[in-house]
This record gives C-alpha cells, structure tokens and sequence, in this order.
C-alpha cells in the first residue's frame, strides 16, 4: 500500500468512525469498538516489535499499565492537567521501554521473551503493592476523562472519536515509518539479524528504537483506557492481557499493522461470545479461567496453518 492508498483508507475509517459515533446509540456495541481501538494501539506497536524487528515480548501488558497509572496518579492525585498528563504518560512508558530495553536486548530469542515476562511481572506486583500511589488491589478511582474546553469525551460515542483518531494517527505514522529506509532495516534484522549486521546495520540500536516507540504507543492506549473508564486496577495488566496482544498480533498477521486492528476485532469478539456462552454450560466458572487456555490454542492454531495471521487471507493467490 503506496502512500497515497493508505492515506484514502485512512480517511474512510475515519469518515465512518465519525457516522457510526452520532448514529449508533449502543452502549455496548461503542464500547466494544473503543476497546478494539485501544487493543489495536497497544498491537500496532507489538506488531512493530514482532513483525517488523522480530522480536517476542511478553512484557507489553505492562506499558499499559504504566500508560494507565502515570495518567491516572498525576490527574486523580495531583491534578495535573489531563493533556498534559497523557503526554507524561506516553513519555514514560516510552522511556520505562527504552530503559528496560538497554539490558535485555542483549538477549535473544527465548531469553528475551523471559526477559520481558519476568518484567510484566514486576510491574504488576509493584501496582499491588504499592497501595499509596496506586490504591492497590482496590484501585485508583475520580480520574477525570478528558476535555477540550467545555466540551469533555465523557461518553462512548465522544470518546470512539478520540480513542480511534488517534489510532489512525498511529497507523499512518507507522506506515510512514515502515515504507521508510528505517522499515526496510527493521525488515531485514527480521529477515536475518547476522546478514543485517553484515551490511552494516546497527541491528542493537534499531530494535531498541522500535522497542521504545512500541512502549510509547501502548502507554498511550494505556492512558486513553483510564480516562474512559475514570477508574483502574491491577488486575487486567497481568501476563494474561500481555498473552491477549500476542494473540492479537498473531490472528491479525505480524508482519501487517492493519493486521493489529484485525486481531484486536477478533480477540474482543471471541472474549465478549465466550463470557456469553460459558454461563449456558458452566455457573460456577466464568470467562476468564477459560481465556488463557482459549488464547494459547488459537496461536498454536494460526502459528501452524495460518502464520501470516488474518490479513494474510488477503495476500493469498486465488
């Protein structure tokens, strides 16, 4: 998709997002999308860090929730300025990625993996326990959602406005980036990492450039997730979500951004049919004893017979 494609797409979704934000009056079907829309931020940038760069993290759960708290603290306890604090908070996760990123990239592989999974962990023990700042188990509650002047994104249809034109914003950028000689670098780190030292890539500093702007991105859906709800907890950040991105990036196709859109539709739809079928055959479970084990199967499925994920059906010769 050449830039001029990408920009009439890009100005379609947002044309329908505009009619489907004043003619949709379902609560739940605009809160649906909202979620696909911040999913797909925090996929887009996983996307970025597997399928462009290469490499695994199991560790994306938590710059969401670094988004979410840095938000969440600095205007509910300290009353920062709403934009402001969305700005720090993408500027956190953005350094928090580059930081945690400095030692483990020396990793590879498994390892690395490991790496960013033990560092999902840690992040969401210290959110339970450090019950001054983030209230603990109980969480954070009166986040303001945010506002233009008078005019505040307090509703599902207001904030299906921002949470996907700034989706958009993303997938553009990030178009740019990848048809870019920065995405034909990352391209070839995935191809063969060896083969792109070889012809003199910084392969070390790319992949941690990559891995920071993906901390960036999901710290921002993390951030707009917390002034839509006005109240967070610990207990979605935990390596469950960070197995869900993964999912997402997978079904959707890692090696395609609109791909993270896709698998966030899916993976949103797939939890929202399970939570409604479970009750019919099982009431004394819910859904999310039953999630992990669903999520582990459909990659095990789409890692086998369909690795290039949804949007590689596209791409597939008839």
């Amino acid at each position: 998709m050449n830039a001029r494609q990408r920009a009439t797409v890009l100005l379609a979704a947002a044309l329908l997002i505009g009619v489907t934000g004043l003619t949709v009056r379902s609560s739940y079907v605009l809160g649906m999308l909202v979620f696909i829309a911040l999913y797909a931020m925090a996929g887009l940038g996983l996307s970025l860090v597997m399928g462009f760069a290469g490499q695994v993290s199991l560790g994306q759960a938590a710059f969401f929730a670094v988004g979410a708290y840095v938000s969440g603290v600095l205007t509910a306890s300290h009353g920062f300025n709403g934009w402001v604090a969305l700005a720090l908070a993408v500027t956190a996760g953005a350094v928090t990625a580059l930081l945690v990123g400095l030692p483990i990239f020396r990793l590879s592989g498994l390892l690395l993996a490991m790496a960013t999974l033990g560092f999902g962990i840690i992040v969401y023990y210290v959110l339970v326990n450090w019950s001054g700042v983030t209230g603990g188990p109980s969480g954070l509650t009166g986040i303001p959602p945010l506002a233009i002047g008078t005019f505040r994104f307090d509703s599902d249809a207001r904030v299906l406005w921002l949470v996907w034109g700034a989706l958009l914003l993303l997938l553009g950028l990030a178009g740019n980036l990848v048809d870019s000689r920065i995405g034909r670098a990352l391209r070839a780190v995935s191809g063969s990492e060896a083969a792109a030292e070889a012809v003199g890539i910084d392969t070390a500093r790319l992949k941690l450039a990559v891995f920071t702007l993906a901390g960036g991105s999901t710290a921002l859906a993390g951030a707009l997730y917390a002034h839509y709800l006005t109240f967070i907890n610990p207990s979605p950040f935990g390596f469950a979500f960070s197995v869900e991105l993964v999912v997402m990036v997978v079904l959707g196709g890692t090696a395609s951004l609109w791909g993270s859109v896709l698998g966030a539709a899916a993976v949103v739809l797939l939890v929202e049919g399970l939570r409604s079928l479970l009750p019919l055959v099982s009431v004394s479970r819910g859904a999310a004893e039953y999630e992990i084990v669903l999520f582990g199967l459909i990659l095990m499925v789409f890692m086998i017979f369909l690795p290039r994920g949804l949007a590689g059906l596209a791409r597939r010769p008839a």
